[in-house]
């Protein structure tokens, strides 16, 4: 039996990070009983009582002041002139993640988020871990905070991040693969044509934690009849009891959605997604087919995701002081700029090295094989 760590951060949050790390278990288990796959949120795992406390803060540092963050990520995680070094995160974890690799006793190292990477890449550049690993980057560039040259190989989720870590990093074209932001493997593209006029279903996001302008978007909303507006609250259950309040027939609030197949179900029925440009959630509507628009982004990663996605011409933006709704039919029913969408969904798929789940247990598999097969290779 062989076995793979994989390693989120901030389990309380629901992140993009834990939703990749089940993706990928998902892929392996689906497909053999030979390998264990075990998740570990290095914080949790430290202290499980102070982690949502950790959560929490970093939440209402965003929302309150999220000038301020977005400097300090700027300064400390993203366009950094070298790694830096951060003593007191090693103080705190470093010891914990040595720890926790000896006992487990893992053939593979996967991270899902840069904090852990940044300490398996140090654990292995001191000789301490010889275990192979892979960073999975669930956003669309590659932060400062990631480690990034002793790791064995990186999922990347463009060609331009596979382009800069080569340029930038010196990492070698053979390790770098890029797959796209893995997804939960009941996300399957939908043939369904919208019909013109018919009634438009649109989900409305705010992320897991239903954070962004949320009420004061749906407080400018002119009434559609055509129109039902899925709101996806998350864990706001204070935006979920104010929308249902409203007794609006055309609003329908739905509180966090923890199962990935109603997930689906609900993309399945839609004509379109307003979000935030979360990189899983990006993703996902990618995978489904669904025209994305942008409502607003959080300062720091998001704000990064959307200058490349809008680059790219995969998402559309919603203006500030008009119609959100009367934008979202103008551009679904524009049938040059859905051509145009749809060119350009179809460019990035076909720059992608590894698309489906199949391929990527398939990628993992080999690479297990191997590494067995010429050293056996394990932690000292």
């Amino acid at each position: 039996m062989k076995k793979i760590l994989i390693f989120p951060l901030l389990d309380s949050l629901a992140s993009g990070h834990h939703k990749v790390a089940n993706a990928v278990a998902q892929y392996v288990n689906n497909r053999s009983m030979e390998i264990e796959c075990k998740t570990v949120d290095i914080l949790h795992s430290w202290n499980p009582v102070l982690e949502p406390m950790i959560t929490r803060s970093y939440l209402w540092w965003i929302q309150s002041f999220p000038k301020s963050y977005a400097l300090a990520y700027k300064h400390y995680a993203y366009k950094a002139k070298k790694q830096r070094s951060y003593k007191y995160y090693d103080v705190f974890f470093q010891n914990k993640m040595q720890r926790i690799i000896s006992e487990e006793k893992p053939d593979l190292i996967i991270c899902t988020h840069s904090f852990p990477s940044y300490l398996i890449n140090n654990l292995k550049r001191t000789g301490v871990c010889r275990t192979p690993s892979i960073n999975i980057y669930t956003d669309f560039f590659v932060n400062d905070l990631w480690g990034r040259e002793m790791v064995d190989y990186h999922f990347v989720s463009d060609v331009s991040m596979k382009t800069n870590l080569i340029r930038h990093n010196a990492i070698p074209e053979e390790r770098i693969v890029v797959t796209g932001i893995p997804v939960d493997e009941c996300f399957t593209f939908s043939t369904k044509e919208r019909t013109p006029g018919k009634q438009l279903n649109i989900i409305l996001s705010g992320g897991s934690a239903g954070l962004g302008n949320m009420l004061e978007l749906l407080n400018h909303l002119k009434k559609h009849g055509d129109v039902k507006l899925y709101v996806l609250c998350g864990n706001n259950k204070s935006l979920y009891n104010e929308i249902s309040q409203l007794k609006d027939s055309s609003l329908q609030p739905l509180p966090y959605i923890s199962s990935r197949r109603e997930m689906n179900e609900l993309y399945d029925m839609a004509d379109a997604i307003i979000s935030k440009p979360g990189g899983v959630t990006i993703s996902e509507a990618i995978k489904k087919g669904l025209p994305i628009f942008v409502h607003s982004s959080l300062p720091g990663q998001e704000e990064i995701n959307l200058r490349y996605l809008k680059d790219k011409g995969l998402v559309f933006s919603i203006e500030e002081g008009k119609d959100m709704l009367q934008q979202v039919a103008e551009v679904l029913n524009n049938e040059l700029k859905m051509l145009a969408f749809q060119k350009a969904k179809q460019r990035y798929l076909d720059n992608l090295d590894l698309n489906e789940p199949e391929e990527i247990y398939h990628f993992i598999e080999d690479l297990l094989a191997r590494n067995h097969q010429l050293t056996g290779l394990k932690v000292l």
